[in-house]
């Protein structure tokens, strides 16, 4: 058997490929590489959400790795980050960042959420074509991440570039290079926060390493990484997503614009249809466990997909349909469990911004490219564009 998925309409369209394998399985033994090598891939809603929560399933990169050859050369604050952990560490490291993503803290940005979206759409000459990405999608969460951590305005072209490369599927030395080109400069301006501090929260967890909250400097730096990658790359994919699937669907789009009341819950819904996170981050089996009928020996990576999980029928009716009237609340796209996403709050908000205004501004916006050939991201860690024209 071949990996499933490296079939090359794979990226276009995944989601014929995970039903095919969730009819056969919710969880089965796949190849990954060509080496013999082979991970156990969670395709069923209800096997994600156990997985999710299963604490046999070690996010211990470091450990899994130890000893084993590789001629990677990533760099340790990118592979080491709190998401490549397990409580007692992952609990400490995540206390100290989940203030600053609380309703109440995004609830205060949602002002400057608005000026940055209003700035980058008052780009969008009328009667004109854009790139949504390029022009909205990218270029927000990147900024309002960048500013919540204290990023220079002239230096977030190039970190924004350094986390692209970080994705560049099938290209490792590019991958590493990015990972030592990001870390070194965020050693540098962790020291310039040191120096100059500016009430960011950068400066905000070095206070927490120069202070008691036993915050290791690798610690710091690997937070760091972690919050400017994590921060904006899958709510670049969401908005990008739901941007598309609401252009390929008029009634639906229509229909939201005559009710922005149903805003919220036709969030879920968008982030349930084509979720940005198509392969959770790495876990393996600490012990044999037996998930979905499928025994899962020790030792051994275990894929959860909130991609598939989320366009499984037997939680959501219908699942490959876009129904925003649908009670999507307890979709996996933020994951499930101890590691379900900081930032949740903050992407929900963005998401909401970006689209109200979008499609207020531009209720004439439609595709400029057949509906069908959206030039997607070649990663299957993220579900997400590469580029979307537009016009109005």
């Amino acid at each position: 058997m071949t990996d499933p998925l490296q079939d090359p309409r794979f990226f276009q369209d995944p989601y014929p490929v995970y039903a095919r394998l969730r009819d056969t399985a919710p969880v089965q033994r796949v190849p990954t590489g060509s080496d013999g090598r082979y991970s156990f891939l969670v395709t069923g809603y209800a096997e994600a959400r156990a997985a999710f929560a299963d604490p046999r399933l070690s996010k211990d990169t470091a450990r899994f790795f130890a000893g084993r050859p590789s001629r990677r050369d990533l760099h340790p604050a990118v592979s080491r980050t709190m998401l490549a952990s397990d409580p007692p560490r992952h609990t400490r490291l995540r206390r100290l960042v989940s203030k600053a993503f609380t309703t109440g803290s995004v609830e205060r940005l949602r002002p400057y959420i608005q000026s940055v979206t209003d700035g980058l759409l008052d780009e969008w000459t009328p009667g004109g074509q854009a790139d949504l990405v390029a022009g909205l999608a990218a270029p927000l969460p990147v900024t309002v991440i960048c500013r919540l951590l204290g990023v220079p305005e002239a230096d977030r072209p190039a970190v924004s570039a350094w986390s692209d490369e970080l994705f560049a599927a099938g290209e490792p030395d590019r991958i590493d290079a990015a990972s030592h080109a990001l870390a070194e400069y965020l050693t540098a301006l962790i020291a310039a926060k040191r120096r100059a501090p500016d009430g960011s929260l950068l400066h905000d967890l070095v206070l927490a390493r120069d202070g008691e909250d036993r915050l290791g400097e690798d610690e710091l730096l690997s937070l760091a990484v972690l919050l400017l990658v994590a921060g904006h790359e899958t709510t670049t994919n969401f908005i990008g997503n739901a941007a598309l699937a609401l252009l390929q669907d008029p009634g639906s789009l229509a229909r939201l614009l005559d009710e922005p009341e149903t805003f919220d819950g036709a969030l879920d819904e968008l982030l349930r249809f084509d979720s940005p996170v198509g392969i959770a981050t790495f876990r393996y089996s600490t012990e044999a466990l037996t998930l979905g009928g499928t025994t899962i020996p020790a030792g051994v990576p275990v894929l959860i997909s909130p991609g598939a999980a989320n366009r499984d029928p037997a939680r959501f009716v219908g699942p490959d349909g876009l129904d925003l009237g649908r009670d999507a609340g307890a979709h996996l796209a933020f994951g499930h469990g101890i590691h379900r996403c900081v930032g949740a709050p903050l992407a929900r908000a963005e998401g909401e911004i970006a689209l109200r205004t979008l499609f207020t501004r531009f209720p004439r916006l439609r595709l400029a490219v057949p509906a069908q050939e959206p030039d997607r991201r070649r990663t299957r860690l993220m579900r997400g564009l590469r580029s979307l024209p537009v016009t109005w």
